[in-house]
């Protein structure tokens, strides 16, 4: 496989996953999860660069991302993205007790926002949260020059708020507020 074809799929699933499934005429359920099936004839009538998208394609993008961004269900006949989504789906997660640290990585431009106001879901239905620096340092360097944040979850959680981690392992939450951040780099 190709790692050029796999990263044009992953971020053509995160589109249509995650953001936009009327791209293609895709219907997703409520908990997110698209037929497998009606995603590759979607994706063939609609004329995208991606054709042919195959189920093994599919397989392989899903077992091999990274940060698997994506799932199947059991018997592979769904897949869905595990988080990330801009659009209502509810996702089932359980509340878990996150560790004392979290951390968020993001860039300069953001930084004065962030001491003011701390971080916001924005356009997701979460803030997400990684749960080493190694990671943060890898999602901050997708835009530019990484700014580490550690975040004080386990003072969070014990005020009260809720957190959530997603299949791929990534901490989610509603927001964090300035007071628990640690701003250095």
């Amino acid at each position: 496989m190709n790692e050029k074809t796999a990263k044009s799929v992953s971020k053509f699933l995160s589109l249509v996953l995650r953001h936009s499934p009327e791209t293609i005429s895709l219907k997703l359920d409520k908990n997110g999860w698209a037929d497998v099936e009606e995603l590759i004839e979607k994706c063939s009538k609609n004329g995208n660069s991606l054709n042919p998208l195959t189920a093994e394609l599919l397989e392989y993008v899903v077992e091999n991302n990274d940060k698997k961004r994506f799932a199947f269900n059991e018997d592979k006949t769904k897949i869905r993205a595990s988080q990330g989504h801009s659009i209502s789906v509810e996702l089932n997660l359980a509340e878990a007790e996150p560790s004392e640290f979290l951390f968020h990585g993001t860039v300069g431009k953001f930084m004065d926002n962030i001491q003011k106001e701390g971080l916001k879901k924005m356009s997701r239905q979460h803030v997400h949260l990684s749960k080493d620096r190694e990671t943060a340092i890898k999602v901050g360097s997708r835009r530019g020059v990484p700014q580490i944040l550690t975040i004080r979850s386990g003072a969070m959680h014990r005020d009260g708020f809720k957190f959530y981690l997603s299949e791929n392992d990534v901490w989610l939450t509603d927001e964090v507020p300035a007071k628990y951040i640690e701003f250095k780099s």
